[in-house]
């Protein structure tokens, strides 16, 4: 018969020597980690990623590439990995006349920078200017003391009202050959528009439909007013319920609306 033998299962490890092993691999673990971190970051900060050219483009009208650069350059931190994009943006955005930056990174070393410019279309209460999109924003006065630009007053945040009131005002004067150099919205809601001929016309208050209808009849009439007198138009007030006031040079008179007006 044959014989056989009991298989006897080694003896567990005592539990401290457990542990030493488990703590032992977690270190190893750990100093693997620590390795690779120190690594990845003697890799994102060496040199060669420091940011060495900024290319800029787009609008570039009121400043020279290198005045954009030096204003914006000082402000910008880090290199390619490191640099924070919303700053960067910010720092170009904070150069006059620039209305709006896209920053992004080019490898392994450059930044690209996409400009919009504002382009101005009037004055802002005497120190500021509005942009095409009714946005108010600062800038050197000087730089477009040739542009002939309009003046806009009123309160703050009307600037997109008053600049679309400003383009829908702009064909009606036509008619009479005339140009609003000033446009100005009271506290109250109260529009006055000052013309190239130095003459003031109150168009008072409503909505802009209103106005602009009311508008409208006066330019339409007074024309014969200033044909029957033959004297330049000085001051004109639409605020009349039944009609409005002009005053030519030395002639002062009130103008009824006629029926179909008033219906």
């Amino acid at each position: 018969m044959a014989s056989s033998t009991a298989f006897t299962p080694p003896s567990p490890l005592p539990g401290d020597v457990r542990l030493m092993h488990v703590t032992a691999n977690l270190l190893f673990v750990l100093a693997g980690l620590a390795l690779a971190a120190l690594a990845l970051n003697w890799f994102v900060r060496a040199p060669l990623f420091a940011l060495r050219v900024i290319r800029i483009d787009g609008d570039v009208t009121r400043n020279s590439v290198s005045t954009i650069r030096a204003n914006a350059a000082p402000k910008l931190a880090g290199n390619f990995f490191t640099t924070d994009l919303g700053v960067d943006k910010r720092a170009f955005e904070s150069v006059p006349w620039v209305r709006q930056a896209v920053v992004r990174r080019i490898w392994p070393n450059r930044l690209a920078v996409r400009l919009e410019e504002h382009r101005p279309v009037a004055l802002w209460g005497g120190d500021k200017l509005v942009n095409s999109y009714g946005e108010v924003f600062e800038a050197n006065l000087g730089d477009v003391e040739d542009d002939s630009l309009p003046t806009l007053a009123g309160p703050d945040g009307s600037a997109p009202q008053m600049l679309a009131m400003l383009d829908r005002l702009r064909p009606v004067f036509a008619g009479l050959d005339l140009h609003v150099d000033a446009l100005t919205l009271s506290g109250r809601g109260s529009w006055k528009a000052e013309l190239d001929s130095g003459a003031e016309v109150e168009l008072g208050r409503g909505s802009d439909d209103e106005v602009i209808a009311r508008t409208d009849v006066f330019v339409s009439t007074v024309t014969q007013v200033i044909s029957r007198y033959q004297r330049p138009l000085e001051y004109a007030d639409l605020r009349h319920r039944d009609g409005y006031a002009v005053r030519l040079r030395g002639i002062t008179t009130v103008i009824p609306k006629s029926k179909d007006q008033k219906n």
